[in-house]
């Protein structure tokens, strides 16, 4: 029964998706990090350390070692070096999403509700572009915000189409913090459970 959730999980699509350069480096990677079981988040070109290409990846779960990022670097090595989609020399990292994640996924607004996000749309949503605010509800296709030191004359409530989110990430507070060490021992424990069940090995 996990295996199935996490197998759907792995495979639920992505509504902030990255464009250029970074959207053809994704369209490669995100296949073979799905064949090992991992999420690709997020793909991010960068002009640190001379050129570094950042791929955020998770297990479903939510939860990634360094043992797991090494294994999807050497995996996605070879498919960048073949395709070549970057004209220059690269230093490629492979990391975690970090506690103040980006939000890419429904799944992930549904996990992180009540905790505070910045977000950023493609298009104008109640007369703005750029919200601060507490995830309150996912209601069909849309996000539920509420703001942060709403301006007079606006709503304090915003329901933002997902299709009109261009960036969101959860802001950094203690409760997160908390809340993201509690879900990530859970998480872990989980799994450890799962690897130890004689059921789980013999099942199949």
């Amino acid at each position: 029964m996990t295996t199935d959730t996490s197998a759907d999980l792995s495979h639920e699509p992505r509504l902030i998706v990255e464009d250029g350069v970074e959207g053809i480096v994704a369209a490669l990677v995100e296949p073979v990090i799905e064949q090992l079981g991992y999420r690709l988040v997020r793909v991010r070109l960068s002009q640190m350390n001379g050129q570094t290409l950042q791929i955020m990846a998770e297990r479903p779960d939510g939860t990634i070692s360094v043992e797991d990022c090494e294994a999807i670097s050497r995996a996605i090595s070879p498919v960048l070096d073949v395709e070549d989609p970057i004209d220059r020399e690269y230093h490629l990292e492979v990391s975690s999403p970090g506690i103040d994640r980006p939000l890419v996924r429904r799944t992930d607004f549904e996990t992180w509700m009540q905790h505070t996000l910045k977000l950023e749309t493609t298009r104008i949503v109640a007369n703005r572009k750029r919200f601060r605010g507490k995830i309150i509800a996912v209601v069909g296709d849309e996000i539920r915000l509420e703001r942060d030191e709403t301006p007079p004359g606006e709503e304090t409530v915003v329901d933002v189409p997902m299709d009109a989110i261009g960036d969101a990430r959860l802001m950094l507070t203690d409760e997160l913090i908390a809340a993201a060490l509690k879900a990530d021992k859970q998480a872990r424990k989980a799994r450890a459970g799962n690897d130890n069940d004689p059921e789980d090995v013999s099942g199949g």
